[in-house]
């Protein structure tokens, strides 16, 4: 089959593709930009690539004409707390409207469980999507689930960061709130168990696990499986603001995503069917495994994607290719050079940089740094890297985007989603001669741009200067 896949550089959409591909299907992957979709070589050599944006008016003659069916995994909800639905609405109408001009037969769309008369308006936004795909040319096969559980997920990371930092909880109401987890291992079988299976051709269904869970539940059962200590003590005076507050400061997620998620936890998210389990025969993995599993892909470094790559994961949802080539003028720079005599090894060093790894020099000044980015609304340092080694354009690093990863070229860039009065960039590169050359550009928003820089010039000056000597000389 051909099949077009949106959201392929997505959480869901990395997980599908290989197995697709695997299967022998013919897969078009629709992204933004080409540069940030996440895969080797060998699978870009076996799928096609088309760059649309959604947001913007529909084009035609994009998409190939025989095109057999469509996933849309194309979500907004981590971009803003206010005009989220708006986007995702506009999405879908564009998406129907140029996939009208194909002959696609069936459209997959992974939504969220819908059984309550009072929805949030992430959950308003999913079903009213739905609604937009159903008036399109193909028929809709809908799956609906709740929170999905798997290394990377939103849900999980979020988890894994309150149970593993905080052995003491002082917890908002809905923590007491009933859903039903569902593994990603279940989820990414049913996205490929629908697929051209005209029994669920306009057809809705719920998927979940076999556990029903109240949030506080799902927590003590991670503290179990990882075996730590954790006191949870909910109290029913904190707002929904302070319990975003409290998730953003504690957590890797941003706050507009903490927002949407607090907003989402007071509906009770429970399938109300298992029509598709029983059609597909699929076995739902407990809570509990899919942890295990989890930590499994974890341990291994196998995280094949995480939710905190997303562009909206970061303080910039545009396009960030304008941000490639590093401006020379109205810039102030530290720029650092160094003889090396192991560029394999230096290459290595660079392409670890951050995350477990940490920056080479001054860590505990790098960790202030993001303290104070999280206090004054940045993404701070908690996202890290999903990767320990690997590294590609799009990627999160910390509190940096990778925006050119190019390892023939011994070059790597990355481009500050901090908040600063201006805007970052980091620069490694390795020349011919085997010179490390590390700068650190900076292009000042005004006169408070600049005190900034002169400000941070007595640590600019111990930490570059330090790390470029240790990732030239360390051997891990």
């Amino acid at each position: 089959m051909k099949i077009l896949l949106t959201g392929a550089n997505g959480y869901i959409g990395m997980r599908l593709l290989p197995l697709l591909v695997k299967e022998g299907h013919e897969v078009i992957c629709a992204v933004r930009n080409p540069a940030r979709l996440s895969v080797n070589e060998n699978l870009r050599s076996q799928i096609k690539i088309v760059t649309i944006d959604f947001l913007e008016d529909p084009k035609s003659g994009v998409l190939p004409k025989d095109i057999d069916a469509a996933y849309y995994l194309i979500h907004s909800m981590s971009a803003s707390t206010s005009d989220f639905d708006e986007k995702e609405a506009r999405s879908a109408k564009n998406f129907n409207e140029m996939l009208a001009e194909t002959n696609c037969k069936q459209v997959i769309y992974l939504g969220g469980i819908v059984n309550e008369n009072e929805l949030s308006k992430h959950l308003s936004s999913r079903k009213n999507v739905e609604d937009i795909l159903a008036e399109g040319p193909a028929a809709l096969t809908v799956l609906r689930a709740a929170i999905i559980v798997g290394s990377g997920s939103a849900s999980f990371e979020i988890i894994r960061d309150l149970c593993e930092k905080l052995p003491l909880m002082i917890t908002p109401k809905w923590v007491k709130t009933r859903c039903q987890p569902i593994a990603i291992r279940n989820v990414i079988q049913y996205l490929i168990g629908v697929l051209g299976h005209e029994k669920t051709y306009n057809e809705v269904f719920d998927i979940g696990g076999p556990d029903v869970l109240t949030y506080k539940e799902m927590m003590k059962t991670y503290a179990r499986v990882r075996k730590l200590r954790l006191l949870i003590l909910d109290v029913p005076v904190m707002t929904p603001k302070l319990s975003s507050y409290w998730l953003y400061f504690v957590t890797s997620t941003s706050y507009p995503l903490a927002m949407n998620l607090v907003d989402s936890m007071r509906v009770e998210v429970i399938t109300k069917d298992r029509r598709l389990q029983q059609l597909l025969h699929i076995d739902p993995i407990p809570y509990q495994q899919a942890i295990e599993l989890a930590f499994e892909r974890i341990e291994q470094n196998q995280v094949i994607s995480s939710w905190k790559d997303s562009l909206v994961a970061g303080r910039f949802t545009k396009d960030l290719k304008k941000y490639v080539k590093v401006p020379s003028y109205g810039c102030v720079k530290d720029h650092q050079s160094i003889p090396i005599e192991d560029s394999k090894e230096v290459l290595h060093n660079i392409w670890s940089i951050g995350g477990a790894r940490g920056w080479y020099y001054g860590n505990a000044l790098w960790k202030i740094r993001g303290y104070i980015d999280k206090l004054v609304g940045g993404v701070g340092l908690r996202r890290g890297r999903t990767h320990p080694d690997k590294i590609f354009e799009g990627d999160a690093l910390d509190f940096w985007r990778v925006i050119l990863a190019d390892k023939e070229a011994k070059r790597l860039l990355l481009f500050a989603e901090m908040r600063v009065p201006g805007e970052a960039w980091l620069e490694f590169e390795i020349d011919s001669k085997n010179v490390l050359h590390q700068t650190a550009t900076f292009r000042p928003r005004g006169l408070t741009g600049r005190l900034y820089w002169y400000a941070m010039l007595p640590f600019h000056y111990f930490i570059f200067s330090g790390m470029i000597r240790n990732i030239a000389t360390k051997r891990y």
